[in-house]
């Protein structure tokens, strides 16, 4: 059993996702960032770095913040979705790296300058845009021939998608990026998928280019 602690985010959804992928089972615990509690002590002592997800795994005694290592720790644990050695795990890891490093941060900037902060900032807004637009690039010419970003289903897809479910929020469509939006329906349509978005609550429904 697995207590998530989280909130309606990418980084959040991530987890939700992946749980409902391995059919694991998992008690969620709602940290609504936007009334500040993922300061409180209590979080802290799962979280030290104050950030949603994070992870409790009951059976192990073990607690684990930030969403790619929960990702690991969770395929690593169940022998699913990420392969256990050679050339194939760490093609999934570097795109998996990816999205900690350029997807999730760069997209995330776009949300804040673009979306909720328009006019403030001329050139960050500009730069966050570009910067999502070539992201996008990236991501569309890795698919042009495969299905998924390491050829089979894995973390790097959990991990991903949920940044660009928001590409509403990014002013971002997907004209020039067919393989990346064939790519994301795909993954919309899994029943998994649409389970976990819906967490930590009920009724939220996934943006269809």
């Amino acid at each position: 059993m697995y207590d998530l602690y989280t909130w309606g985010t990418p980084n959040g959804r991530k987890v939700s996702i992946m749980l409902e992928e391995l059919e694991l089972p998992y008690e969620v615990h709602t940290v609504n960032i936007t009334k500040d509690e993922q300061f409180s002590s209590a979080f802290l002592e799962i979280s030290p770095n104050n950030k949603i997800p994070a992870l409790v795994d009951r059976d192990n005694e073990c607690a684990l913040m930030e969403s790619g290592a929960i990702l690991i720790y969770l395929a690593d644990k169940t022998k699913k979705l990420l392969p256990e050695s050679g050339p194939g795990r760490y093609d999934v890891l570097q795109w998996l790296m990816m999205q900690m490093g350029s997807v999730g941060p760069m997209l995330g900037q776009t949300h804040h300058f673009v979306r909720f902060n328009k006019g403030k900032a001329p050139y960050a807004e500009e730069r966050y845009a570009k910067e999502n637009k070539r992201i996008y690039g990236v991501l569309d010419r890795r698919l042009v021939d495969r299905e998924y970003l390491a050829g089979k289903y894995s973390v790097a897809d959990i991990a991903t998608w949920p940044w660009i479910s928001r590409f509403e929020w990014q002013e971002m469509d997907f004209t020039n990026y067919p393989n990346l939006k064939r790519w994301y329906v795909s993954i919309a349509e899994r029943p998994a998928t649409i389970r976990g978005y819906d967490v930590p609550t009920s009724g939220a429904t996934i943006p269809m280019p």
